[in-house]
């Protein structure tokens, strides 16, 4: 299901039938993941101290739990998939399920492979490739771009407060860029994304929207713009009916939000390449993909890790269709005759793709998961 926004209104939200769930293709659980994110809820204070490791092997050992509960699964082919922030936690996630099953551990998965959507890997290196490809996109002219380059040593994030001709390139460059929304170029910039995002130094908190403005929203006048439309899953999760149906133990959660911006979180891994380097080692497949408007998470500083895995290039870049159209355009890597990896962009996508083209992102996961090109 997905809201109808054309036919919700402020205070009553109006479902939908989705026809590109991915429920179509395969059997899926949505986790609420890290603790205290969603409805998920912890019964003492310290479980609520998580990171990126200990997540990881939270959701290991639920995956552990659920198939001793849903035998009937066991043999099933097991994708662990996530998009933006999941970019660092999928890979842990799916090196944990790597481990057990070589240390025999129970019940025993059918572990195939992994997909990644517009996904955070490097903090700090998916931010520095932001500027390249704001000049790509005609965001920042070749000018500006080849002079912030040379001014600041080609480091757009650990700039020397000493180099004043580097912080005013940058300064020219934010101006270029302050309007943007980064979730996907071309739609309206909105007042949901953090003030600071004209600065380089963009955080994660790009990607999250404050609770009190989404409830706001409707009583102010501006044009459209994506993220208003959170109101509704605002309004229906926190409707007691609907989780009556959902099943939500009374009590656990006192207000659902789509971002839990008090969450007690270490991010204990700065760069997720090394997990990376060592999937490509088994026999695994992996589908990342990435929605080419997307200025938060650039595609291509997604290409530039996919490239220092050193992987074999199996062909070469090129389109692929959704109803005689381009949907995107795809390259494949792999290592050793096992390991493959599938890179694509979604042509039009924004953070997160799926978001923006369902029925492309259905198609390349339908087609993905059949072991079918794309």
């Amino acid at each position: 299901m997905q809201f109808d926004f054309s036919s919700s209104s402020g205070t009553k939200p109006i479902l939908k039938y989705n026809p590109y769930s991915w429920t179509k293709v395969a059997n899926v659980i949505f986790l609420d993941a890290p603790v205290g994110t969603g409805f998920s809820y912890a019964t003492t204070d310290t479980a609520y101290n998580v990171s990126d490791t200990s997540s990881a092997a939270q959701t290991y050992e639920f995956l552990r739990k659920w198939l001793v509960s849903h035998p009937s699964f066991l043999a099933n082919p097991l994708y662990i998939t996530g998009d933006s922030y999941s970019g660092v936690v999928i890979p842990i996630i799916v090196k944990n399920i790597q481990d057990g099953i070589e240390a025999g551990h129970q019940p025993q998965m059918n572990l195939v492979g992994y997909t990644l959507g517009n996904p955070v890997t490097c903090d700090e290196k998916d931010m520095s490739f932001r500027i390249p490809y704001a000049n790509k996109m005609a965001l920042v002219s070749d000018e500006l771009y080849e002079t912030t380059k040379t001014d600041c040593n080609g480091d757009f994030q650990n700039v020397d407060p000493t180099n004043g001709a580097c912080l005013t390139d940058l300064e020219m460059v934010s101006l270029c860029l302050e309007k943007i929304f980064l979730a996907q170029v071309l739609e309206p910039s909105c007042n949901l994304i953090s003030p600071n995002h004209t600065r380089l130094k963009w955080s994660r908190s790009i990607l999250e929207e404050d609770t009190v403005n989404i409830v706001s929203m409707p009583h102010q006048s501006r044009p459209w713009c994506r993220p208003a439309n959170y109101i509704y899953s605002y309004i229906w999760a926190n409707d007691e009916k609907v989780q009556e149906a959902l099943g939500i133990r009374t009590g656990t959660k006192q207000e659902w939000n789509r971002c839990n911006h008090t969450l007690s979180y270490t991010k204990d891994v700065l760069n997720a390449v090394v997990y990376h380097e060592y999937l490509s080692e088994k026999t695994l497949r992996a589908l990342v993909y990435s929605g080419d408007h997307d200025l938060a998470i650039p595609y291509v500083a997604t290409l530039d890790w996919i490239r220092s895995l050193n992987l074999t290039l199996e062909g070469s870049w090129s389109p692929w269709f959704v109803e005689g159209q381009i949907a995107g355009y795809s390259i494949l890597y792999s290592k050793n005759s096992k390991y493959d990896l599938t890179f694509t962009t979604i042509k039009g996508g924004g953070h997160t793709a799926p978001e923006y083209k369902p029925k492309q992102c259905l198609a390349m996961v339908d087609r993905w998961f059949s072991y079918y090109p794309l």
